[in-house]
């Protein structure tokens, strides 16, 4: 374990794309992102440079596709039964969600579809492209023992932290 592993980190990003500068994402002026570092929440190159930050501090930081989200995969492109669709009013472009093998919750885009079938794709969207994050570090605080064990930032012993009573604990 890093000395660096069960901080909560609390911060503001704009991302871009590394080679057209276009911005793809922010969260600056809404809710900061927090996570518990080391548990794996978020991508590797980004949570290696914040746990090395303090609060109150600005970078930019070059995420490889290697470091994000990992590169293209072509055996992530599949072609399925268009029955796997039924109801759906599909579009090119568009994000499904489903469930994977292991029962976890899956995106894919579609490629293309026509009568008999759906081209999908598996892998994220932020798949082989060079990232940009534009990072503010709001806070950096160590972790309780509830968020350590859970994950979930501001979790409590008796709750899962998620705010909604959904009893997931």
């Amino acid at each position: 374990m890093s000395t660096n592993d069960n901080k909560v980190v609390s911060f503001e990003y704009e991302l871009k794309d590394a080679a057209t500068g276009e911005v793809l994402d922010s969260n600056v002026g809404k809710e900061p992102l927090e996570f518990v570092s080391g548990k794996g929440q978020i991508i590797p190159g980004l949570e290696q440079k914040l746990v090395q930050m303090s609060a109150g501090q600005k970078a930019e930081i070059n995420v490889p596709a290697d470091e994000g989200y990992g590169q293209i995969n072509p055996e992530a492109v599949q072609t399925l039964p268009r029955e796997q669709f039924a109801g759906i009013d599909l579009q090119e472009g568009m994000m499904l969600y489903g469930q994977g093998e292991n029962g976890q919750t899956v995106q894919v885009v579609v490629k293309s579809f026509d009568d008999n079938s759906v081209v999908v794709d598996f892998n994220h969207p932020l798949a082989g492209r060079d990232l940009i994050f534009d990072v503010l570090v709001l806070d950096i605080r160590d972790a309780t023992q509830s968020e350590k064990d859970s994950g979930v930032v501001g979790g409590s012993e008796e709750s899962c932290g998620c705010g909604t009573g959904c009893g997931c604990d």
